[in-house]
C-alpha cells in the first residue's frame, strides 16, 4: 500500500495515536516512505497520522533535505521540560500553503525509540525542538492552528474552508472513503501495531 499525505480535515488528523508495540520490516518500510514523501513535498517533519496511520511515530529531519542534516525516526515520542517560550512560522504539509506564527516552548526534553529499540533521550531547542513539538502534537490530534489566537486563526479560515470543501467534495465523488470506513481502517492499523 502506498502511503500519501492526508489534508485537512481528514479525521485521522484528529485521531489520537496510539503506542507501538511491535516494529517489523513492514513499520520500517513506511517509515523509509514516510521520509520520501517529506523530501518530496519539502517538508522538515511527518506524522504517522498525516499518512493515515494512527500510530505513535514521526520522522523529520530540521534541514529538510536528504543527504543533509540529521534524520530522525521516532516511536512512542513523549516529551516534558519545556523551557522559555517563542514564536515562530510554522505550515503543515496536511495544509500546504497556510502559515502563522506560534508560540512554543524554546526547548524540550524528548523521549522515545528508534526503530532498533534504542532509547531517545535528548534535550533539544530552537528549529528542531519546534519541528519535534509540532510532530508529538499530530500524534494527540492537534493541528498548529489549534495553538495561535483568534485574530491569526481568522486569517488562515478561508483556505481552511477551501480544504474542507476539497475534502466533503472529494468524499462525496468516492475519492476518499466515508468517514466510517475510514475508522473500520484505523482499527486494522491498530490492531497490528499497537
Amino acid at each position: 500500500m502506498a502511503l500519501s499525505i492526508v489534508h485537512f480535515p481528514h479525521p485521522t488528523l484528529r485521531h489520537r495515536s496510539r503506542p507501538i508495540v511491535r516494529v517489523d520490516a513492514r513499520l520500517r518500510e513506511m517509515a523509509a516512505e514516510m521520509l520520501d514523501l517529506m523530501y518530496e513535498h519539502e517538508g522538515v517533519g511527518l506524522a504517522a497520522n498525516q499518512v493515515d496511520l494512527p500510530i505513535r511515530m514521526f520522522v523529520a529531519n530540521p534541514s529538510g533535505k536528504r543527504g543533509e542534516g540529521e534524520e530522525w525516526i521516532v516511536i512512542n515520542p513523549v516529551i516534558d521540560r519545556p523551557k522559555g517560550n517563542e514564536a515562530g512560522q510554522e505550515g503543515c504539509l496536511s495544509v500546504p500553503g497556510l502559515f502563522a506564527q506560534v508560540k512554543r516552548p524554546k526547548k524540550v526534553r524528548l523521549q522515545g525509540y528508534d526503530l532498533s529499540g534504542n532509547e531517545i533521550n535528548k534535550e533539544l531547542d530552537g528549529f528542531l525542538a519546534r519541528v519535534v513539538q509540532h510532530e508529538v502534537d499530530h500524534l494527540d490530534g492537534v493541528m498548529f492552528f489549534d495553538r495561535i489566537g483568534d485574530e491569526a486563526k481568522r486569517e488562515i479560515e478561508g483556505g481552511l474552508a477551501e480544504f474542507q470543501t476539497t475534502f466533503e467534495s472529494l468524499q462525496d465523488t468516492g475519492s476518499i472513503p466515508a468517514n466510517e470506513k475510514l475508522a473500520e481502517q484505523l482499527a486494522v492499523w491498530e490492531k497490528a501495531y499497537t
